[in-house]
């Protein structure tokens, strides 16, 4: 039978809590204003390279990403010929298209309710069970069966994992601590802990780190705060040494009676949590840096100015850009899509003209549309990133 007091405290004592709550209180507000900040065309164009970008930096913090390009290709159904690098672009297609599954299929469920074992279960088996059987196996040779918990008692790096016959009952209690919570700013302090505890846990005899992530990413949309604009991933990734440190001095034993009452260090899970909710709060900072929308007309000219200069084959014609469809560009950033004549129109170019701007937009895919008659969208492809978003993702222009 499981012991539950192994990896107590799940949540740190209330005189441990104070600084916590403070740095939850400043995410909040801060997410909030950045909910406000961006209008729903922009959120739209801009999540599906978050997706991809989430996919990579959860998959480098395992050593397991693929380079940006290859991702891009990957949604496109076009592998690499090396067996090694088609299988993390396989997992990292099915890391985005698990985590916008999931968060369609958890809207509206109250975000304490997805502290759920079986929801970490489901989160491994769609992870996995968009995997070949191929990729179904550990460096080591087991058979990862998605959604099952481990059948092996294992060793993650030097965390001995709890033994095979407690995960179910570790995994219930771990459920009931954080269901318990109540209030925006002790569930963000809830979702940190509950990540370490998760990973402690090691339910899984392969994936548990990205499952936690991706089970962490969904209790912070849940909550309200990401707006489909941030997520941890990025900020744990590019400190991954930390990242791994906290999650190891997390596991440590309690030191002596001032270090909480349960059997692992309370220091060190405060530790953690301070260390995640840093992370969340300076990807936030980032991304509103990002979507500084007074400078948004300026990159949209750069981008402009860079395509007319560098013009490239479309069929048998080369592509025409012009500074003209600036304002006809912005217009569909802010405000959405807009039927194609209106859009030409806004240009002020000749009918001809107009058209193969856009067409070359298109092309380019700042522009999309879902037929060739259909309204013009606003999409951000990889290679205008650097221009729109800078530093957003700079691993796509350096790998």
């Amino acid at each position: 039978m499981a012991e539950p007091g192994k990896f107590q405290p799940l949540y740190p004592e209330e005189r441990a809590l104070a600084p916590l709550l403070e740095l939850a209180s400043q995410l909040v507000a801060e997410c909030h204003r950045l909910g406000g900040q961006a209008g729903k065309p922009l959120v739209r164009a801009l999540r599906p390279k978050l997706r991809a970008m989430n996919s990579y930096y959860s998959n480098k913090i395992e050593d397991q990403h693929s380079k940006p390009a290859a991702i891009e290709r990957a949604l496109h159904r076009q592998f690499d010929a090396d067996i090694a690098m088609a299988r993390k672009q396989r997992v990292a297609v099915a890391h985005m298209a698990v985590e916008e599954q999931l968060e369609q299929s958890q809207t509206g469920r109250p975000a304490r309710d997805l502290f759920d074992p079986a929801l970490v279960r489901e989160i491994h088996r769609l992870l996995y069970g968009k995997l070949p059987e191929a990729d179904q196996i550990t460096d080591e040779g087991k058979r990862i069966v998605p959604g099952e918990y481990r059948e092996d008692d294992v060793q993650a790096g030097q965390h001995v994992a709890p033994p095979r016959k407690d995960v179910e009952g570790l995994m219930q209690a771990w459920a009931e601590r954080y269901r318990a919570l109540a209030g925006t700013e002790a569930l963000l302090i809830g979702a940190a802990c509950s990540h370490h505890r998760l990973a402690w846990i090691h339910p899984f005899i392969d994936g548990n780190g990205r499952t936690a992530r991706l089970h962490t990413h969904l209790v912070l949309d849940a909550i309200g705060l990401t707006h489909g604009l941030w997520s941890p991933m990025r900020g744990l990734a590019r400190t991954q040494e930390q990242y791994f440190a906290r999650l190891h001095n997390a596991d440590l034993p309690r030191r002596n009676d001032l270090d909480g009452r349960g059997s692992l260090s309370q220091e060190e899970l405060v530790a953690f949590a301070r260390y995640f909710l840093e992370i969340c709060l300076d990807q936030v900072r980032f991304m509103s840096e990002r979507l500084d929308l007074s400078s948004l007309k300026d990159r949209l000219k750069a981008l402009l100015v860079d395509l007319a200069g560098e013009p490239w084959q479309i069929g048998s014609e080369k592509s025409i850009v012009k500074l003209e469809a600036l304002e006809a560009l912005h217009y569909v950033v802010m405000a959405g899509p807009i039927e194609r004549s209106r859009f030409v129109a806004m240009t002020g170019l000749g009918e001809r003209t107009g058209r193969r701007v856009m067409a070359s937009l298109l092309d380019f895919g700042v522009l999309t549309s879902d037929s060739h008659r259909a309204p013009l969208s606003f999409a951000v492809p990889l290679a205008s990133l650097r221009f729109l978003f800078p530093n957003l993702w700079p691993e796509v222009d350096t790998e």
